[in-house]
């Protein structure tokens, strides 16, 4: 396990730029994030784009639902609030951004669900991956993409077809067996929200115990940053990736801003 944590930033460096827009990871990766994490959904037009909400209205100058719009119309609409920024992120340029970066970066890819196709959006970011050359890697811990969902069949229907690909079951609550530790056979990671390690950060430890490590979101605070760390937690999602890298590294000195998206 690295010495802390790995920095993955919850839709780019969002609390500084608009959310999944190229800006937003180009600054993320300038400011050393170890992983990207971006949101993806399919368009009419079939294509994967990195969108969290059924509908651009909240983060764009737009309106309309993902899957009943095309590219070409949301290369119309501006993504980038006070800066302009027209034109959706997808998933296929994100790919790319991660390649051409000169220090390895993983990144976070969580499917949306429910959705109007359905398994759709598993099958085409398999096939996304392929064309990438990322969706059979040699051993599962190089794999520099890593798949998640809140959706338990969503990550069984991923898992099904690219083995080796990790993938993380995401949840904001326990329950049955969750809570100690205990995840379904085709989850490798538990993503549970912070608010549950706060309450019982004993977690991790269990989860661990069992041959699963942790990514755990949206984790913003000092407090619960420290958390994490302490907790022994893998991966954490934040909109702040530098302030997180700074309070890691040196928690009496690091500052950190508002969080702005």
């Amino acid at each position: 396990m690295a010495e802390f944590p790995e920095v993955v930033a919850h839709r780019g460096a969002s609390a500084h730029r608009a959310e999944h827009t190229r800006s937003a990871y180009e600054l993320a990766l300038e400011q050393g994030a170890d992983a990207l994490e971006c949101d993806v959904r399919v368009t009419q037009d079939g294509h994967l784009v990195c969108v969290h909400d059924r509908r651009i209205d909240r983060t764009s100058t737009g309106r309309g639902v993902v899957s009943a719009l095309t590219i070409a119309a949301m290369s119309e609409v501006d993504f980038g609030r006070s800066a302009a920024e027209y034109g959706v992120l997808t998933l296929d340029e994100l790919l790319g951004m991660v390649r051409a970066n000169p220090r390895p970066t993983r990144l976070f890819v969580e499917t949306k669900h429910p959705v109007r196709y359905g398994g759709l959006v598993e099958h085409k970011l398999v096939a996304l991956l392929a064309r990438h050359g990322l969706a059979a890697p040699g051993e599962q811990a190089d794999s520099p993409v890593f798949m998640m969902s809140f959706a338990s069949a969503a990550v069984r229907r991923f898992k099904e077809a690219a083995p080796r690909v990790p993938t993380v079951l995401l949840f904001s609550r326990f329950t049955g067996v969750r809570r100690g530790g205990v995840l379904p056979p085709w989850a490798d990671l538990a993503g549970p929200d912070v608010r549950l390690l706060r309450e019982d950060p004993g977690f991790v430890a269990r989860a661990a115990a069992l041959g699963r490590d942790t990514y755990c979101w949206t984790v913003d605070e000092p407090d619960d940053i420290d958390l994490c760390r302490r907790a022994g937690v893998r991966h954490i999602a934040t909109n702040s990736p530098e302030a997180t890298r700074f309070h890691l590294a040196d928690p009496d000195r690091a500052r950190f801003g508002s969080v702005t998206g």
